[in-house]
């Protein structure tokens, strides 16, 4: 039988083996029938998978398969809430999705899979069919006397009243296994509690854990600490937090670690574990011989490239790396497993790094974002910008390292007006850009630098959001963002769901507060991110996951 690789060569007029295939004679009949064939299988491999955070490891925020939804039919006459999934936590990760998914008992659905919290993980039928879950499992284990860590525990208000699951999960699709990690506090009484961090594998069809796991996270490389003592730093699970998203990559699932609130010691942590004996490969300490230096990223993650290298950026913290130390604070970083664990093979450092550090100007605020690369005289370039309110566009071939005096050793650097507690999204050689204090900016990305295109009228304060982006390839492009609370608001604001065109940011198509009534959302959490899917836009809140779609009747 030919396969798909083969199936495309025939159909572009490549050369294929004669050995394995037919006789290029035979090829101008054979094609109209294998595309007969092979049209249903095609069209499923094109539907919407969000296996992962912003849709791929690159982190561009771009959904390119969205068929439905069109800058034409989104607007409050045509676009609306359509129903709401009732969960027990608060959703901060981003919500992922597979369509055709076989539910054992239940047939065929498309699935969209929620975490909380509370420790939860649920498989819900994305298009609403039942009210109730597919499968529900909780990652609480009663013989431990498990439950999620109190807010008051971690002395951080900014994930309440409980912490659980924060961390957006990923999806190996190939062996069906989704992957969680998920905070503990375990046993009873003052003397016997333990604060536990463990990785879960669960079958996306079932729940059921798998690999042999969980597994409990441990980390103890060399180094000093604050420098008081000799000796092994040593993961903490209690103030350790992780909040960035979990990735995928050559087998391998990365995890990241900063803190809840800044509350210390603790270190910017990434550990690397095998996706199949969930053994742990390699452990990452971004600051062993000092403290901070944490993976942030609001609800971001680190990116990845064809190479398998993996990039994230560090928070406040000491930074030594150009004298010798090993202390990587407020620095773009770029990773690789090998056989001596991760190392450091290139780095992006802002010449101010004293200065972020000093006044709380965290780099790793933001995610980095890979930029697809056509053609240009940087075809490998990355942004990332915190809360420093400068966006570094980044040669990935060639970082820089740290320059005294200057950031001559970017490609780009451009001003906004705040900080950045996300990344930006990447479509059709466009950077979208939400900032605080700051209107959404649309960039153009030519071979001179970023051009500044459109912007939305309306500006946000610290409630910016993190855009995503729906498109069917090339055409329909939609910019979605959420915003919610301010970082010291209490509870109790909804948040608000924004679609802009994607070639004019400065015209909004629609805002989930045009008809309230009908359309309000949750009550809203920080740095969320929206999650397009098939039609469907899914908005995690506080206990509950809101639903918009085209609604039936138009008005």
């Amino acid at each position: 039988m030919v396969n798909l690789t083969q199936f495309f060569r025939l159909a572009s007029g490549k050369q294929v083996n004669r050995a394995c295939c037919f006789e290029p004679k035979s090829r101008k009949r054979l094609v109209p029938i294998l595309a007969l064939l092979l049209a249903p299988l095609l069209s499923l491999t094109a539907r919407a998978q969000v296996l992962t955070s912003q849709y791929d490891n690159a982190r561009t925020g771009a959904d390119l398969h969205e068929t439905i939804l069109t800058p034409e039919n989104v607007n409050v006459r045509q676009f609306g809430k359509l129903f709401t999934f009732h969960v027990d936590g608060p959703v901060f990760a981003q919500p992922l999705y597979i369509p055709g998914l076989e539910i054992p008992g239940k047939g065929k659905h498309n699935v969209v899979f929620v975490a909380t919290e509370h420790d939860s993980v649920y498989a819900f039928d994305a298009d609403g069919q039942s009210a109730g879950p597919l499968w529900k499992v909780s990652l609480l284990n009663p013989k431990v006397g498990a439950r999620p860590v109190p807010a008051g525990d971690v002395q951080c208000p900014f994930i309440y009243p409980e912490v659980g699951i924060t961390s957006t999960p990923v999806i190996d699709y190939p062996t069906g296994t989704l992957y969680v990690l998920a905070r503990t506090m375990e046993g009873s009484g003052p003397a016997g509690y333990r604060f536990v961090q463990r990785l879960h594998a669960l079958a996306i069809t079932t729940g059921v854990e798998k690999f042999g796991g969980p597994v409990e996270i441990p980390a103890s490389p060399s180094g000093r600490g604050d420098g008081s003592s000799a000796g092994q730093v040593r993961f903490d699970p209690l103030h350790d937090n992780p909040r960035a998203a979990l990735l995928l990559t050559g087998g391998t699932v990365y995890l990241t670690w900063a803190s809840s609130c800044d509350v210390g010691p603790y270190h910017g942590w990434m550990m690397a574990y095998n996706s199949h004996s969930l053994k742990q490969l390699a452990s990452f300490n971004a600051t062993p011989d000092a403290n901070g230096g944490g993976f942030w990223a609001g609800d971001t993650g680190p990116a990845a490239d064809h190479q398998g290298n993996v990039y994230a950026a560090t928070g406040n913290g000491k930074f030594d790396g150009t004298t010798g130390g090993h202390d990587y604070g407020d620095t773009l970083l770029k990773m690789s497993l090998n056989g001596d664990g991760l190392q450091i093979g290139d780095y992006f450092t802002p010449y101010n790094q004293a200065e972020l550090d000093a006044q709380d100007l965290d780099l790793g605020s933001g995610g980095p974002v890979l930029f697809p690369g056509p053609s240009r005289a940087h075809p490998h370039l990355a942004a990332i910008a915190g809360k420093g309110a400068t966006l570094y566009i980044i040669d990935r071939d060639k970082m820089g390292g740290f320059h005294a005096g200057n950031n001559s050793h970017a490609v780009w650097t451009v001003r906004v007006a705040g900080g950045l507690f996300g990344a930006p999204a990447y479509w059709n050689d466009r950077l979208f850009v939400a900032a605080e204090n700051d209107a959404l900016k649309e960039f153009l990305v030519t071979r001179a630098g970023l051009k500044l295109v459109a912007q939305s009228k309306e500006k946000f304060d610290d409630r910016a959001g993190i855009p995503t982006i729906s498109s069917n390839g090339s055409r329909n492009g939609i910019v979605w963002m959420l915003t919610s609370k301010h970082w010291n608001e209490p509870d109790g604001r909804p948040a608000v769901l924004h679609a802009y065109t994607a070639l004019n940011v400065g015209h909004e198509l629609y805002n989930s507060e045009q008809d309230g009534g009908r359309d309000r959302a949750g009550i809203g959490l920080r740095f969320n991110m929206p999650m397009v899917a098939d039609g469907r836009v899914y908005v995690g809140a506080k206990g509950e996951v809101d639903v918009y779609g085209l609604i039936s009747h138009v008005k």
